[in-house]
C-alpha cells in the first residue's frame, strides 16, 4: 500500500503500520483519539494529551533532539513527524529506520486534509470522518457567531526575553484571522520573529500564549501596566494544536470575545 504524506511524498508499506513513533504532540493526541493507542509505541516528552500517556508509553526524547538508538529498537513500521517541529536532519536519520510520514499544516484545511490521510493510512476512516464532521461543524457555527465581530488588531505571544511573536503563514496564524485578530506582524521573512517590546503598543489586544513559553497572569498584569493594552492570556494548546483537539478550540475561541 503507498501513502503520500504533506510533503508530497510517496510512501510504500507491505500492509497497514501498526507500530507507530510519533513525534509530534497534537498528532500523538490524535493516533490515540482515532482509535490507536495500543499501536502507538514511542512519544516525545511534550506529548501530555491524553493524560498520563508519557507512563505507559515509551518517550523517546523532545520534537528536537531524539534518542535514535531508543526509536529503533520499538521496530516501528512508521514515525510521525512535522515539518516545522522535527528538523530535517532529524528525519534524514529516522528514515534509515522507518519510513517517515511529515505533515505540513498552516490552514485548518491542512489539518483536515491530515486527519483524513492518517484516517486512510492507518484503516481507521471511519473515526477520522467523525472527527473532522465535528471540526466543520464547529467552524460553522463560530463563523456565524464571530460574523458581525469587529476586526482587532492583535500580537500572539510565544516568547519572552525577547519577545518573539507569531508571524505570518503559520497554523495560528490562520485560527487568528478566524477570530478577526488582525497580525501586526504582516511581513513574511520570518515565521516567528524577535521583536521590542514598542512594536507591541500597534495592537489593540496582545494575545500571551501558555506554550511555548508558560506566560501566567502575572504577565499579563505586568503587561497591561506597561503598555495601557487588553491583555489575554490564551491557552496555546488551542491555537497550535492542529489535530483532533480542534474539535474543541471554537467553543473556547468565544470566550476570548
Amino acid at each position: 500500500m503507498q501513502s503520500k504524506d504533506q510533503l508530497h511524498r510517496i510512501l510504500t508499506f507491505p500492509k497497514t503500520p501498526k507500530r507507530i513513533v510519533s513525534l509530534v504532540p497534537s498528532q500523538t493526541e490524535l493516533l490515540v483519539d482515532l482509535g490507536l493507542r495500543e499501536n502507538v509505541v514511542g512519544i516525545t516528552k511534550f506529548c501530555v494529551h491524553p493524560k498520563n500517556i508519557r507512563k505507559e508509553i515509551t518517550v523517546v526524547g523532545g520534537t528536537k533532539k531524539i534518542h535514535f538508538d531508543k526509536i529503533e529498537r520499538l521496530s516501528p513500521d512508521i514515525i510521525i513527524c512535522n515539518k516545522e517541529e522535527n528538523t530535517k536532519e532529524m528525519v534524514e536519520k529516522l528514515e534509515t529506520i522507518a519510513p517517515v510520514w511529515i505533515s505540513d499544516i498552516i490552514t485548518l484545511n491542512d489539518s483536515i486534509e491530515m486527519i483524513k490521510s492518517l484516517g486512510k493510512l492507518f484503516d481507521v476512516s471511519k473515526k477520522a470522518e467523525e472527527i473532522i464532521f465535528k471540526i466543520e461543524q464547529e467552524r460553522e457555527l463560530f463563523l456565524n457567531f464571530i460574523k458581525d465581530k469587529p476586526f482587532k488588531k492583535a500580537a500572539y505571544v510565544i516568547w519572552k526575553n525577547p519577545y518573539m511573536l507569531t508571524g505570518k503563514n503559520t497554523f495560528i496564524d490562520s485560527l487568528l484571522q478566524l477570530n478577526h485578530f488582525e497580525n501586526i506582524i504582516t511581513s513574511t521573512n520570518s515565521r516567528y520573529p524577535e521583536i521590542e517590546s514598542e512594536l507591541l503598543k500597534k495592537a489593540e489586544v496582545i494575545l500571551l500564549s501558555s506554550e511555548p513559553f508558560p506566560f501566567k497572569e502575572k504577565d499579563v498584569k505586568k503587561l497591561e501596566k506597561e503598555l495601557n493594552t487588553k491583555v489575554i492570556l490564551v491557552d496555546g494548546e488551542y491555537f497550535s494544536w492542529y489535530g483532533s483537539r480542534l474539535q474543541k478550540a471554537f467553543e473556547y475561541f468565544k470566550t476570548l470575545h
